[in-house]
């Protein structure tokens, strides 16, 4: 990647009209995509692919909007869009074929190629790429902003800004930062922050860093001799970050874990059990047709990475700083999801434990000591839910790093729970124990419009009546259910 190609890009900060080609067929297109600007006085700009909710029940007004970014720190949501949580995935012959867990069902999905420089998107100088969260936030708000002028029915939809990995620090740098912005702004001129969401994320790094011998040893791929060397990396890079050698510290950590790949021997962290790497590569390949990249109103000149080294150098400084004070914010003011794929050994469930248990909020007693529930989708387990009003923590079964890749149709289902509150995800003020028939995840059918089915059991029959009052009178579905209490919890 050159910035020479970037800069030579005829940048439109508007929707692009594409042409469908056979590469990039006319249904799977973005709805809109092109440039946004990050300020007035710059050519550098983000790059971004939206595509509206599929099967929405409400008023686009009033459907919720994700916006995605990608971690690295460099690297493109169009991995996100194309391989992992995207209407469409691309496939090893480098054709599209549609994702049954796709994210944008019910919801608008806007993927954004940020930092600049990362994907798509355009650095007009190395020196404006990003070198710290504070700066990556102040980007991704004016894109964001620019975003919602491109139409008035994007104004006042509820916002959910989602990401992975190293967007465990850019979620909450954003969401920080609107919710900062906000505070000085008119109601028209805010943006309708509702909630962020961090799959298997770095976020407090130096806590994290601490934990990866003994999760390996405890999953049996590293013997105890192994243990006590990576545990004298690991407190290596604890040292250089509490002493604010930050390069020194990122290098440090990445000593640890390229120990932990050397010893297990495995072909990637991101998924103990796989026996290849992911196949993200195929994005790029994909990107790099030049009929693709004329589809999306790329110069064809343009050579497309999916991730970055040029950023990934910018932001190596920030790669040990901590943002957990940050979602601290977040979960007094808005709501926060935390998930995590269960063989994810670089950013799972074991390293995002450690650190929300040190989190200063005034719920972290209750949440921790709030019963981990089972959680099922279609009738089938696929993780495990704990949740304390506004934070809620979910462990999914059989995914790594790139969990909506591993488990799309339960990566969905978790999603649209959690965005709407239904469900494990519901707040309320009583909670009944009950049957709960799984709604149909996965295409085609659209969910319901009401609150998931009750089937109740054994209850007294004014309780029985208020239920039906509410709900309507719950018909003979087949699912499966679990057993609840009455319990009082506050909403």
């Amino acid at each position: 990647m050159t910035f020479t190609f970037k800069t030579l890009i005829l940048l439109c900060y508007c929707s692009f009209l594409a042409l469908s080609t056979p590469s990039y067929p006319k249904e799977a297109l973005p709805t809109k995509h092109g440039y946004l600007p990050i300020s007035p006085t710059s050519t550098s700009s983000i790059f971004y692919a939206f595509y509206e909710a599929q099967n929405s029940t409400l008023p686009l007004s009033q459907t919720p909007l994700l916006i995605w970014l990608q971690g690295g720190p460099g690297c493109s949501s169009m991995i996100g869009n194309l391989y992992e949580l995207g209407p469409w995935r691309v496939t090893q012959s480098l054709t599209l074929q549609r994702n049954p867990g796709s994210w944008n069902r019910i919801f608008g999905l806007l993927f954004l190629d940020s930092p600049i420089g990362s994907g798509f998107s355009v650095a007009a100088t190395p020196q404006e790429i990003p070198k710290d969260q504070n700066a990556v936030a102040e980007h991704l708000f004016a894109a964001i902003t620019r975003f919602l002028q491109l139409h008035p029915v994007f104004k006042y939809r509820p916002i959910y800004v989602t990401g992975e990995s190293y967007a465990g620090k850019y979620v909450p740098a954003i969401g920080y930062y609107i919710l900062k912005k906000n505070a000085n702004l008119g109601v028209s001129e805010r943006v309708n922050l509702a909630g962020v969401a961090i799959g298997d994320g770095l976020t407090d790094p130096e806590t994290q860093v601490a934990t990866h011998a003994l999760n390996a040893y405890y999953v049996g791929l590293i013997n105890e001799r192994q243990k006590n060397e990576l545990e004298k990396a690991q407190l290596e890079a604890v040292r250089l970050t509490q002493m604010g050698n930050w390069s020194e510290a990122t290098d440090a950590r990445n000593e640890v874990l390229a120990l932990l790949e050397q010893m297990t021997g495995l072909p990637t962290l991101y998924d103990y059990t796989r026996k290849v790497p992911y196949e993200d590569d195929l994005v790029e390949k994909f990107l790099n047709i030049a009929e693709v990249k004329k589809t999306l109103g790329v110069n064809e000149s343009f050579v497309y990475e999916i991730c970055s080294a040029v950023v990934d150098a910018a932001l190596h400084a920030d790669v040990m700083k901590s943002v957990k004070y940050m979602v601290e914010y977040l979960v007094r003011n808005s709501r926060v999801l935390l998930y995590q794929g269960e063989y994810d050994l670089r950013d799972g469930v074991v390293q995002t434990e450690v650190w929300v248990k040190t989190m200063k909020w005034e719920g972290i007693e209750e949440f921790l000591n709030a019963e981990r529930v089972i959680w099922k989708v279609n009738g089938e387990v696929a993780g495990y839910v704990q949740k304390w009003k506004s934070l809620t923590n979910v462990v999914v079964l059989g995914a790594g790093h790139l969990l909506p890749t591993d488990q799309p149709v339960n990566s969905q289902a978790m999603i649209e729970d959690w965005v709407l509150e239904r469900g494990l995800f519901r707040n309320v003020s009583i909670e009944l124990l009950c049957d709960v028939v799984a709604p149909p995840y996965g295409p085609p059918e659209p969910f319901p419009t009401t609150a998931m089915d009750l089937v109740p059991l054994v209850v007294e029959p004014d309780i029985s009546e208020a239920l039906y009052a509410s709900f309507g009178e719950p018909t003979p579905e087949e699912g499966v259910g679990f057993k609840l209490e009455f319990i009082l919890a506050e909403s």
